[in-house]
């Protein structure tokens, strides 16, 4: 029995021993990790929009997809989104510190959970004035200020015209057209109408 209790013991031992060494290592190891984690810069934040252009037609919803990603997740506190358009008229905000600028304009919020780094912009029912080039910033809270690439959106005027939807210009492109070649052939196949008259006229005298 001391013989077994001698094994046992020294099993215990080898086995304390055995571990011992391993958390030295792990220890050593982990030790090393927080110089190299403090190198990067602690905010560095990219914003991305997809897709580059968007298409919509009258009376739609349009959601135009904004997303950040930071090795250090802030709190909703800590960022600041902002949204602007960008057409022939110049620039307008319409969203900022993540709520709308227009009080009595529901048409712009944000759909996005900021924790998720989703900022998304939804527009309801847009209409052909929505045109432009949208915007999405993120302000850090040291006051650097991160910007998408953009997204493009255009507007589809929808007219109802025999199912199809066509853009006023070029309906009247097609029927100012149509009329051009309707005169031209009126004008090129006259003379010879009146040849043909003159000599069915001549034929029935003979």
């Amino acid at each position: 029995s001391s013989l077994l209790f001698f094994l046992f013991s020294g099993t215990d031992v080898g086995v304390s021993g055995g571990s011992a060494s391993k958390e030295n290592v792990a220890v050593t190891h982990v030790t090393a990790q927080p110089s190299l984690l403090t190198t990067p810069e602690p905010w560095h934040l990219l914003v991305t929009q997809t897709p580059a252009k968007e298409k919509a037609k009258e009376g739609e919803t349009v959601i135009l997809n904004c997303h950040f990603n930071s090795p250090r997740r802030p709190s909703l506190t800590d960022l600041m989104v902002k949204w602007h358009k960008e057409d022939e008229k110049g620039k307008m905000n319409l969203l900022e510190n993540n709520v709308t600028v227009f009080p009595n304009n529901s048409r712009f919020f944000m759909s996005g959970n900021l924790s998720q780094g989703d900022a998304s912009l939804v527009i309801l029912n847009v209409t052909t004035s929505d045109h432009g080039i949208y915007f999405c910033e993120v302000t850090l809270p040291d006051g650097k200020v991160v910007t998408g690439d953009g997204t493009k959106l255009r507007i589809r005027r929808a007219l109802g015209l025999f199912g199809i939807e066509e853009s006023i210009g070029t309906i009247i492109g097609v029927v100012a057209a149509g009329i051009g070649g309707v005169v031209v052939l009126i004008i090129v196949l006259t003379p010879q109408l009146r040849r043909c008259v003159l000599c069915m006229r001549q034929g029935s005298h003979q």
